[in-house]
């Protein structure tokens, strides 16, 4: 990095992201934290399992009791359901299979094509707004977005006579701070679902959560991100960045290649394989008596196997696709290529497996010691006592995740944390799972664009140092922070109002708990 303490902003916000960045780098791996957890969560079950509670389990009825997990039999309940308490940990599988089919996808080249097509076409005058659409339907891909619409954007800005640092900050703002908003579903949209089921369940061990209740909040919100990105990129960003020289070498600034007209056929043939199969969908699950609906004839509820299918069904929209186009432009010439990228796309899920493997035992530890739920109930108590707004306590819950989201970056690592705790809290506050998780999104979201400890910011510095050489952490932090604050206040704010009209967050969604029939 070039110039990183004379990029720095000054003053108070320098020495609060250097605070940040300090603790952070301190901070153990999310892994080794989760691990950590599990063992305070024996220890205080220990300590606390000969103290009576006045609090009622609502699971019960009775007095809530706190087990000792450090007990002999607990203790050997423990290790002979180690397997099985990992092996069954929900988001592990829901992510393992999604992740299968988007590594066919990424890997052939399908959504690479996709992507230069989409921003290839677009008018100028619309290019911002485009390329903060295009960087949020990038998070189908997982990493597709940093490693490709990012730079490209930079790419399409210099070309169009414009700054390129706006370009990439509009991408990073559209990929990593609008990462909550997509009219897409995606794997984030079960993997989020099981973790707010889990915490659900300390609660009420019968509830379900549709793995789509946030899909209306979240396509809603892509077009609030692209105009609030498009409007601060436009008047606050690059009149900003004008006095910024772009003083890369002419030889080394990266230049935007077209699709080749071999992947552009590839690339429309396997988007009808796609589509055709999507029909195909539709028409299975049209008839009143067909097998993708529920008993009560519902398509939406929970229960239906359409619901219960869609993680496989995520997987088969990148995996057909991704397959057809492979083989029709020659980057999978044999079924072992296409295997190899779905091995390719397991590979880089080796470390979440790893930590999958710890959060399960403390998620696991954290709701048979029923310290869950008596934070939860303890915790409502102690904010129905303050007599805050619902509207207030949710706003709360997205600033203090936002806030979290600078020391612990992992989504699923985070929300594995705050879920046990978040959820069955407000669920005695009469407000509804989906809610929580719409709000955890929106935190989860706002903040990730000004912390270091974000895996794929220094990235993004490299990107930047291709047209500006002296950019450094601070530099980027300056010109990503008015975009952080605008999402985390005016994110916020849209939920709130899309809240108040009523609009359902998703399907099977409601707002309060318990939900009215």
């Amino acid at each position: 990095m070039n110039n990183n303490q004379d990029a720095l902003p000054s003053g108070v916000v320098a020495r609060f992201l250097n605070f940040v960045e300090r603790v952070g780098n301190k901070l153990p791996d999310p892994a080794v934290i989760f691990l950590f957890a599990m063992l305070l969560i024996w220890f205080l079950s220990w300590w606390f399992s000969g103290v009576s509670f006045d609090a009622i389990d609502p699971r019960t009825g009775e007095a809530i009791i706190i087990n000792n997990m450090l007990a002999s039999d607990s203790l050997a309940t423990f290790l002979s359901s180690m397997v099985k308490t990992f092996t069954g940990f929900a988001p592990l599988g829901v992510v393992l299979v999604a992740m299968l089919g988007v590594g066919v996808a990424e890997h052939s080249g399908f959504i690479n094509t996709g992507l230069k097509l989409m921003l290839k076409v677009t008018p100028k005058k619309l290019l911002t707004p485009s390329i903060i659409l295009v960087a949020i339907v990038s998070h189908t891909a997982t990493d597709a977005g940093y490693v490709l619409v990012i730079p490209l954007a930079g790419v399409i800005f210099y070309a169009a006579g414009r700054h390129p640092l706006a370009g990439i900050a509009a991408a990073f703002a559209g990929v990593s701070g609008g990462f909550g908003a997509n009219f897409i579903p995606s794997g984030i949209d079960p993997l989020l679902q099981s973790f707010t089921q889990s915490a659900a369940q300390i609660i009420n061990p019968a509830i379900t959560i549709n793995p789509l209740n946030n899909w209306a909040f979240a396509s809603a919100s892509s077009l609030f991100i692209v105009a609030l990105g498009w409007y601060i990129t436009d008047k606050i960003i690059e009149p900003r960045l004008q006095k910024t020289a772009v003083d890369g070498a002419k030889e080394d600034l990266p230049v935007f290649e077209d699709a080749r007209s071999y992947e552009k056929r590839a690339f429309y043939i396997a988007s009808t394989v796609m589509i055709a199969g999507l029909a195909l969908l539709a028409f299975v699950s049209a008839p009143d008596d067909s097998a993708m609906r529920s008993s009560d004839g519902s398509l939406t509820n929970f229960s239906s196997p359409l619901m219960q299918s869609i993680v496989p069904l995520i997987f088969l929209l990148f995996w057909l696709p991704g397959t057809v186009y492979g083989f029709t432009v020659g980057t999978f010439k044999t079924s072992k290529d296409m295997i190899d990228a779905m091995s390719k796309a397991m590979s880089g899920m080796a470390y979440y497996i790893v930590m999958a493997f710890f959060c399960s035992l403390f998620i696991s530890a954290f709701s048979k010691s029923n310290l869950g739920a008596l934070l939860a109930i303890e915790g409502a108590q102690l904010l129905k006592a303050m007599e805050l707004p619902s509207a207030v306590t949710v706003v709360g819950i997205i600033f203090l995740t936002g806030f979290v989201n600078l020391f612990v970056g992992s989504s699923s690592a985070k929300w594995a944390l705050l879920g046990p705790i978040f959820v069955p809290m407000l669920m005695q506050l009469g407000i509804s799972p989906d809610l929580t998780q719409a709000a955890y999104r929106v935190g989860d979201s706002s903040s990730n664009i000004i912390t270091p400890l974000m895996p794929y910011f220094p990235l993004v510095v490299v990107y930047c140092q291709k047209y500006v050489k002296g950019t450094g952490i601070g530099t980027l932090i300056a010109i990503m922070l008015p975009y952080s604050i605008a999402f985390m206040i005016g994110w916020s704010i849209f939920l709130l109002g899309y809240w108040a009209l009523g609009i359902p967050l998703g399907l099977d969604a409601s707002y309060i708990y318990p939900a009215l029939p």
